[in-house]
Formats: C-alpha cells, structure tokens, sequence
C-alpha cells in the first residue's frame, strides 16, 4: 500500500498530478484510510501508469475518463476501449516520427555549429550576418 507520495514517487508523477487525476476520477478503486487519506495499491499503480501514459500522448482528461469508465463497465467494452488504445497509438507513431525529424534538424545544427566553432568561422545562415 501506497500515500500518494509514494505513489507518485514510484510512478514518476508529481503529487499535484496525482491528486488531480484522482479528484477528475481516474483511480476509481483507490481507497481510504481511516485519516480519510488516500491508499494506493499495486492495482491502482495499474490505472495510474496508463492514465500517464495516455496523457504523455496528449489525449484529454475526459477521453481518458470515458476509457476508465468503459473498462468499469466490463469486458462488453473491450471492442471501443481497443479502438481508444488504437487510436491513441496513431497518434504516438506520429507524434515519434514528427520528433525523429525535430532530432535529425538539430544534429543538423549541432553539428554545423560545432563547425563553426572548431574553424572560428562565422554563421552565414543567420539572417543578421547577411546585412
């Protein structure tokens, strides 16, 4: 059993996070002691990793509410929770591809700049330098 510190600490999510995503009512099976303070268990680090994980994707909280409440309702869900989990995949692949492109620009750079400097040479991409 797990504070939230705790489980924040082990999930690599800030307290802050945490408790918002359980007051937006993702953790629907965390309970209580009798501090009134919230117990997590290994099944609900369950429910936090793939609530981070569909956030770090960027899909909105009442998107991952109603994937949390279809799969409450059972496995007569299991059809539109996969198409939510296919979904959100796509639009990983793409957000991987658009950030492989982002690196190849920036070793670009990097390594145009590490030119620069080895051969104390000026930037003539830099627009200033142009006048």
């Amino acid at each position: 059993m797990y504070t939230v510190k705790e489980a924040a600490d082990k999930m690599e999510v800030s307290e802050h996070t945490l408790r918002f995503w359980a007051k937006s009512g993702f953790f629907p099976f965390v309970k209580r002691n009798k501090n009134n303070i919230r117990i997590f268990q290994d099944s609900d680090l369950e429910w936090i990793k793939i609530v981070k994980c569909l956030r770090s994707v960027g899909i909105d909280n009442k998107s991952i509410k109603k994937y949390i409440e279809l799969c409450i309702k059972g496995d007569s869900t299991i059809k539109e929770r996969y198409d939510i989990i296919k979904s959100t995949r796509e639009q990983a692949q793409n957000q991987l591809k658009e950030l492989k492109n982002q690196l190849e620009l920036l070793d670009y750079k990097e390594k145009y700049y590490r030119e620069l400097i080895k051969n104390n040479a000026k930037d003539t991409w830099n627009p200033i330098n142009k006048k």
